[in-house]
């Protein structure tokens, strides 16, 4: 009886297996057909369904012209809602979060960032730059915004309290949540690549944002720019519970 080979099944699990394990990694190109079929013994009418299914299920991509790919996963999904905290959103997720400050300086603020916060253009406002990293590989930089005449102490209450959560709790800020968020695309640029290890060309995502009060007032603007092929972006419309606010470090 002549050999059929392995099931297409068998050959999806012992593909699947090798990404799982790392031998191979996000990125590389698979080996032509003939060469699969000989390396998994299999037949090339179950390679091709063993294949497909891997596509489905988001494990690998065809580029046309150029071939199949194993498909990168993004290490962090992120949740966006009324209640967005940097250091949980990757504790949730097992991951270790840490973020370093850049630059601090005062300046006037720009027609979009005194829009942004409420204020009048040319007002003083606290920028500060940072970069924020997920088990120590850099996902995202960016500026945020704060109203001097609001916040007049806070880039030194901040260094003594290092969560802006905390920092808005000392000023009598009990809560506060997110009230818009915007987010688009772009390539990344020189700068922006080499902080995030990138290549120059890849694409970012551009993530701004207003926080608020309860009130429904501004109290602070940012604009992050994160690694694309790294983090996904979910947004939820309904968070009823309160999310805890100790050891955050909201970039």
């Amino acid at each position: 009886m002549r050999n059929q080979g392995h099931s297409w099944q068998e050959t999806r699990d012992r593909i699947d297996g090798e990404i799982a394990a790392g031998r191979l990694v996000p990125d590389t190109r698979l080996p032509p057909e003939h060469e699969l079929c000989v390396h998994y013994g299999t037949r090339r009418h179950s390679l091709r369904k063993a294949l497909a299914a891997l596509v489905a299920e988001g494990k690998l991509r065809v580029e046309h012209g150029r071939g199949t790919f194993v498909e990168r996963a993004p290490l962090l999904n992120y949740v966006i809602g009324s209640r967005t905290r940097f250091r949980e959103n990757l504790m949730s997720q097992g991951l270790t979060a840490s973020g370093e400050t850049l630059e601090e300086m005062t300046i006037p603020a720009s027609d979009r960032v005194a829009s942004a916060l409420g204020i009048e253009t040319g007002a003083p406002v606290h920028a500060r730059s940072w970069r924020g990293f997920a088990n120590d590989l850099p996902i995202s930089i960016g500026w945020a915004y704060h109203e001097v005449d609001r916040f007049p102490d806070l880039p030194e209450r901040r260094r003594d309290l290092t969560s802006i959560t905390r920092v808005y709790q000392s000023y009598g800020i009990a809560d506060y949540r997110r009230l818009r968020t915007t987010v688009f695309t772009r390539l990344a640029r020189e700068n922006e690549a080499a902080m995030l290890m990138l290549r120059v060309g890849q694409s970012v995502l551009v993530v701004q944002k207003v926080d608020a009060d309860l009130d429904g007032r501004p109290i602070g603007f940012s604009e992050a720019v994160w690694a694309g092929e790294r983090v996904q972006f979910t947004f939820e419309t309904d968070q009823p519970h309160v999310m805890t606010t100790h050891g955050e470090n909201d970039v």
